[in-house]
């Protein structure tokens, strides 16, 4: 029975992450989220639902018949499209009270996605091991998640980075510089991590001309948060920050010897299953490493048996070179890597922890990132660590 060796994965793993002229990416899904405290997506379609009240309670949940959130959300927006300027109703509701019912989920997301008191080390440890890598080509961020975590991480630990709006008050988008390719052509340094946030953000507001800008905080009752991309079906300029950034996931991950990291994806979503399944195919010498939280997902296994650089994680078996089998119990292997007989680095907390040791430069004199980086290597904090909130 073949079975795969989990200390030597991660050898490599870490070896391949070492390379600075390697394009990296990394993918991250709900599952993070749900890492620090946060709802995954069932739990916060639950809290959504149970925060509504009356009438848009009812009819929400009538437009979450066999749907998710998201793909009720979109619903919701070619109802009120479709009978914009008429009194009709459809679904029991009209143009304005699907607008309203729109809203009042988005508000509704908003609170269930507050970071306050959340524990913010598994994203802090990530964004150390942001803030230490050296790579030629800029670090890229992609994620499907609305919450704030990612950039309060990066914020305490100083990370410069980039989200393809500028500006502090009603930060605009700005098209030209998301569109531009990976490398010396781009105007932003390398040195600035790239944060692509593909379906929107609790802090994404709906501006003059129906266009997004980003606030620095997160909506309040007042307004309406575009936290998931408008579809086809909505004029122009409703889409632009989502199809853009979705190219740049596209071109991103067809970068020639690009290494791309996923973690916290269930795989549910047709659409961006695609565009990573293309990429692993067409590009052959790229390198794709799935951690699974828990059990691999089918989709996920049928397309990594059959494509070698799609490498698949997860707690009891890996799926690696298209090789199917469990992993064999390391004689004397990290509690990062190995724990409990499973494979540690499926859950983001550990792997997260492992990223913050396997950048080469050396930190700098900063107390948190200090703390942060003790606190993954299992050290006692030292006596100057200070606090997230300073």
């Amino acid at each position: 029975m073949p079975s795969h060796d989990p200390q030597g994965f991660a050898s490599g793993f870490s070896a391949k992450l070492a390379t600075r002229s390697r394009h990296v990416c990394a993918f991250l899904g709900a599952g993070i989220a749900r890492a620090c405290g946060l709802p995954d997506v069932k739990e916060l379609q639950k809290i959504v639902l149970d925060g509504l009240a009356g009438t848009q309670k009812s009819a929400f949940n009538k437009q979450l018949e066999g749907r998710n959130l998201e793909q009720a959300l979109s619903r919701l927006r070619r109802l009120a499209a479709l009978l914009a300027g008429t009194s009709q109703a459809l679904d029991d509701l009209t143009a304005e009270q699907a607008k309203a019912l729109d809203a009042a989920v988005c508000q509704a997301i908003v609170k269930a996605l507050s970071i306050d008191g959340k524990d913010l080390r598994p994203v802090e440890q990530f964004a150390a091991w942001v803030a230490r890598t050296n790579y030629h080509l800029p670090v890229e961020l992609f994620t499907i998640n609305y919450d704030l975590l990612l950039e309060t991480a990066l914020e305490n630990l100083r990370v410069r980075y980039f989200d393809g709006f500028i500006g502090t008050v009603r930060a605009r988008f700005h098209t030209e510089l998301v569109e531009t390719p990976p490398g010396p052509s781009e105007e932003m340094p390398a040195s600035f991590a790239r944060l692509w946030k593909l379906h929107g953000s609790v802090n994404w507001s709906w501006g003059d001309k129906q266009k997004i800008v980003r606030l620095g905080q997160p909506v309040d009752a007042s307004s309406v948060a575009a936290i998931y991309p408008s579809d086809t079906k909505y004029e122009e300029s409703r889409r632009v920050p989502f199809v853009v950034l979705q190219d740049r996931l596209r071109r991103a991950l067809h970068q020639p010897e690009t290494f791309v990291v996923i973690s916290g994806y269930s795989f549910g979503d047709d659409h961006l299953n695609e565009l990573i399944f293309d990429a692993a195919t067409r590009r052959e010498r790229s390198e794709f490493a799935v951690f699974c939280h828990s059990k691999i997902p089918d989709v996920l296994a049928e397309r990594a048996m059959t494509t070698p650089n799609l490498q698949v994680l997860s707690p009891k078996e890996a799926i690696l070179g298209g090789v199917r089998a469990e992993w064999k119990a390391p004689e004397d292997a990290s509690p990062t890597i190995w724990k409990d007989g499973s494979f540690a680095l499926s859950d983001f907390k550990n792997l997260s922890a492992y990223l913050a040791l396997t950048a080469t430069t050396e930190p700098d004199h900063d107390p948190l990132l200090r703390k942060i980086l003790e606190d993954a290597a299992g050290k006692p904090a030292s006596k100057t660590a200070v606090k997230a909130n300073g």
